[in-house]
């Protein structure tokens, strides 16, 4: 184990898994285009750029309170006992600067966006950072983070509109059933492990093949959302396409992971997702434009 530790960009980067923000920034840019086009308000680059500040501080901040909670509990873990404060890259002291220190920013950057985001700010933070809590009592933890990324697509279009509307939150509880969904698919990976240490999940509860079943249909359940969505807003043909692809990547992923086999679940979970929700954003954007 590295004792000496080296804190360095790469070093965050990697706590923070910085490279899974392309499951939830696709549809914060949904959130905010959705915005402009119901609005009618002009594009403007300074709020694009605030709407993504807001949204790599959020996800840093949950990512690394994450891996400083965790800390104990990952050492223990031969899966995760390379993760950085176990291995010794990333101090746990810095961690947990480095997360208020990202939940400042967050605050604050929200203060530049309007005053319904402000005062909601320490709401979302709880969600995002309560996460990290939620596997030591309750099996329903990756509905929580679900709720979390839930919050990209509304969060995005209230930072343009001030308002509530239905069309951002059909895609939000579609993000929400997505998410719970393929963190399950990711939580097989340590059933055993979470047995042994008494830790909450829907596989520990349902058992692997449960598991996948509750994941199908929460995957079915996101499907129905952003289907209705479309309807509900009669978007165009560009929109279906991207449907199309969307819903198959999800369904496709349940061909990956079996209850005997979990030698897929990476490419389950982080590449299938990951494609999904950047070509389903790039037909959206080109369905309310073109």
């Amino acid at each position: 184990m590295n004792t000496q530790p080296n804190n360095t960009i790469s070093n965050y980067l990697s706590l923070v898994k910085f490279s899974h923000t392309i499951f939830a920034l696709p549809f914060a840019v949904i959130g905010y285009f959705l915005a402009i086009h119901v609005s009618h308000a002009q594009f403007s680059i300074k709020l694009f750029a605030l709407i993504l500040l807001c949204m790599v501080f959020a996800r840093s901040a949950a990512m690394a309170f994450n891996r400083f909670i965790d800390r104990f509990i990952d050492e223990q873990n031969e899966r995760t006992a390379v993760r950085e404060i176990p291995a010794g890259t990333v101090k746990a002291k810095s961690a947990l600067i480095f997360v208020i220190v990202n939940c400042i920013l967050f605050v604050g950057t929200t203060f530049f966006i309007n005053s319904i985001c402000f005062y909601l700010s320490p709401v979302a933070l709880a969600v995002v950072l309560g996460y990290s809590l939620t596997k030591r009592f309750t099996s329903l933890c990756h509905v929580v983070l679900g709720i979390g990324l839930s919050l990209a697509p509304i969060g995005a279009y209230l930072a343009v509109t001030g308002k509530f509307d239905w069309l951002p939150l059909f895609f939000s509880f579609a993000v929400l059933f997505w998410v719970s969904g393929f963190d399950i698919i990711y939580a097989l990976q340590d059933e055993e492990f979470d047995k042994s240490k008494n830790l909450k999940s829907i596989p520990v509860w349902l058992g692997k093949k449960g598991a996948l079943t509750l994941s199908t249909i929460f995957h079915l359940i996101s499907s129905v959302f952003i289907i209705y969505a479309g309807i509900y807003a009669g978007f165009n043909i560009f929109y279906w396409i991207g449907v199309c692809v969307f819903t198959g990547l999800l369904f496709y992923q349940h061909t990956l992971v079996k209850p005997t086999d979990l030698s897929k679940v990476n490419l389950a979970f982080f590449t299938t997702n990951g494609i999904a929700s950047v070509v389903f954003a790039v037909f959206v954007l080109i369905g309310l434009y073109f």
